[in-house]
């Protein structure tokens, strides 16, 4: 939802082995993502690089961190700002 919202994608697009730089997502986009999905998923990203090059990377990596800190599930409805507790 972020990224059909955000960066104007169609979902057809969105597939875990897309790379994000096929989806316009540069190292600059990526970070700006990622502070998108801390403010949605209520998590904290660790300071340290991680390597995502894929949409599936950024998907693992975002559940990794939802699990080890209980933070919020995806909206449950597209568009839909109020995400779901975990």
């Amino acid at each position: 939802a972020i990224l059909v919202r955000d960066y104007r994608l169609t979902p057809d697009r969105l597939t875990l082995d897309a790379p994000l730089d096929s989806l316009g997502i540069d190292s600059l986009g990526t970070v700006e993502l990622l502070w998108n999905v801390e403010d949605v998923f209520r998590i904290k990203l660790p300071s340290e690089p991680v390597d995502l090059s894929t949409l599936g990377d950024v998907v693992r990596f975002v559940d990794a961190l939802v699990a080890e800190q209980g933070g919020m599930t995806a909206p449950a409805v597209p568009g839909d700002p109020t995400p779901q507790a975990a």
